[in-house]
């Protein structure tokens, strides 16, 4: 017998408008989620996911947006129609949301218990003891760690995975109907995100809810969904039962999604685009077993550009008046060699100390002992005229390229600017001939030169840091979770970029990311990190077929796979 649905959008359009344009985002989309079923609702940023889960909630944003057509049906009752009180009486109650990004989300001034306990006390009569408990008993259930201690915890003192469980205990505080969970894992490591999936998955199955599952990574949905909806542009393109769809999908949009993720089985030269599929282009060569071992005797015949030898980095916690200050090792005796045109993929969940170790490169943070040797030079204590030579040859490319731009300069004087500092090219004219240049190379056009970075996407603006990093013709690159905030198709569009620069350019990088899949792509070497200290490290491909150490095999086996 088939499921009664327990909420039904039918012909659902909505618009945004902007210097009084109007804009339509989504164009008549109509699905129904089924009492206790999972549904799983794909597609890249700008596709409309997540704009109608927020018109389900009541959370479009006032004065610029409109639901021009359609009804959002729950319990006999058309939301659409809804005043903000009538919202306020079911959101949280009997419709819940857990958002991508949990620290914004939660309130940094109030500790984590209390805020969960705000939402009993506007949907419920318990007593202050009867919160309390209900709370721990919640925290319990998301399986925090210790629930006492997080209750009087602000989101700051713990981690992300945590911060998102406290919100997931939020969403389920009242035993809603409906749990929308919009991107609940995107920054998440690997073993987190499996975790998260996991509780989800169990919480519904205890309380009988029905899910929204939103995501733009396929391999994630077809570990938790029943059924699936792929939108694209605004419109549901293609949607069914989910082994179905990532089995036999049929529109090319959906074929385009599942194949743009690297593969952990097979390396191609390069990864397929979305672009790619609609125009029929794609090349499914694959780098041989031959090329790879050529291209590495070449490289690891040469002296190392980069070694680091027996780093670390300690940091002091203040313990008090009367205890014991507590060292914290965050690079616990590190050492590695890096070689001109390498990869060296850096993996690790949060808090292993991989992007203290990249920052201790590049001189952001300095090592507290050890020595880190470039191009056969120490370059731990160097005077402030040294290190700024040495800044024009190490160069990062930043996680979220909009915080790392001035948004008061266009982006071309953006590219520019270091030119100037490191005092490249005769004139100003020649610098700007340069970056244009650049800006062509990295897929963008020279008319973006004046324009300011809140005007792209965040694939071209990740290009524009690109660019950037580039302009000054670096030899090594450290890529710090470079393309983990991109959708797939986006992604892949970056990562083939950092490969074709890498070859025409001779780049060397130190690549950080939580995302495997993407580490085993682009790697030649494989460094894995846990809690400070070296836990492996070799050749990537033989590092994902037969990990030595336990946590490598966790990790490895935490990579969503699909069905």
């Amino acid at each position: 017998m088939s499921k009664k649905a327990i909420l039904s959008i039918k012909d659902l359009s909505i618009s945004f408008k902007n210097n009084s344009i109007k804009n339509r985002i989504i164009k008549g989309i109509s699905y129904d989620l089924k009492e206790n079923e999972i549904l799983g609702i794909v597609g890249e940023s700008g596709s409309g996911k997540s704009v109608s889960s927020l018109a389900i909630t009541g959370l479009l944003p006032k004065g610029n947006s409109s639901i021009d057509s359609g009804k959002i049906i729950f319990q006999n009752n058309d939301l659409t129609t809804f005043s903000s009180k009538e919202f306020q009486s079911i959101r949280g109650k009997e419709i819940a949301m857990i958002f991508q990004e949990p620290m914004s989300s939660l309130n940094p001034s109030m500790t984590c218990g209390n805020q969960v306990a705000e939402i009993l006390t506007q949907h419920t009569n318990l007593n202050q003891n009867d919160k309390k408990n209900k709370v721990l008993e919640l925290f319990s259930n998301v399986k925090l760690p210790d629930p006492d201690s997080v209750f009087n915890k602000y989101p700051h003192e713990i981690s992300g995975g945590q911060k998102q469980r406290v919100m997931i205990a939020m969403a389920i505080a009242c035993n809603p109907k409906v749990l929308i969970a919009d991107e609940p894992t995107t920054a998440l490591d690997v073993t987190v995100q499996k975790d998260i999936i996991s509780l989800l998955k169990a919480l519904q199955k205890r309380h009988g809810m029905s899910i929204i599952f939103i995501s733009h990574d396929l391999s994630l949905v077809s570990e938790i969904a029943d059924r699936v909806l792929v939108m694209y542009k605004g419109a549901i393109v293609e949607h069914g039962d989910a082994y179905k769809i990532f089995k036999t999908p049929e529109h090319q949009y959906t074929r385009a999604l599942i194949n743009s993720k690297p593969s952990l089985n097979i390396r191609l030269k390069q990864l397929p685009t979305i672009q790619n599929f609609i125009e029929e282009s794609i090349s499914y060569e694959e780098v041989s077993k031959e090329e790879r071992q050529k291209n590495h005797s070449r490289i690891y015949s040469k002296p190392p550009l980069l070694e680091v030898k027996n780093l670390y980095k300690e940091y002091i916690s203040k313990a008090g008046f009367f205890k014991k200050n507590q060292v914290f090792k965050a690079v616990d005796n590190v050492s590695f060699k890096l070689y001109e045109g390498e990869t060296l993929g850096l993996v690790g969940e949060s808090g292993c100390g991989k992007s203290t170790l990249g920052n201790a490169i590049l001189q952001l943070n300095k090592a507290t002992s050890g020595s880190i040797f470039y191009k056969g030079a120490d370059i731990t204590n160097l005077s402030s005229q040294d290190l700024r030579i040495l800044r024009k040859d190490i160069q990062i490319i930043f996680q979220d390229p909009f915080s790392s731009l001035n948004p008061r300069i266009p982006v071309g004087k953006a590219i520019v600017e270091p030119m100037k500092v490191h005092k490249l090219y005769n004139s100003d004219k020649e610098r700007k001939q340069k970056a244009i240049d650049i800006l062509e190379r990295v897929g963008l056009s020279k008319e973006y030169f004046n324009r300011y970075p809140h005007e792209f996407s965040g694939g071209q603006r990740q290009r524009i840091g690109i660019a950037r990093t580039i302009a000054l013709q670096p030899k090594l690159i450290v890529c710090d979770e470079s393309v983990s905030a991109l959708d797939i198709s986006v992604q892949a569009q970056v990562l083939n970029l950092l490969n074709e620069l890498k070859d025409n350019f001779g780049f060397t990088y130190i690549f950080i990311s939580h995302d495997l899949a993407v580490v085993k792509y682009m790697s030649d070497q494989l460094l894995v990190m846990n809690k400070g200290k070296i836990e492996e490290i070799g050749d990537a491909d033989d590092i994902y077929r037969a990990p030595k150490t336990a946590y490598t095999k966790t990790l490895i086996e935490a990579i969503p796979k699909g069905l």
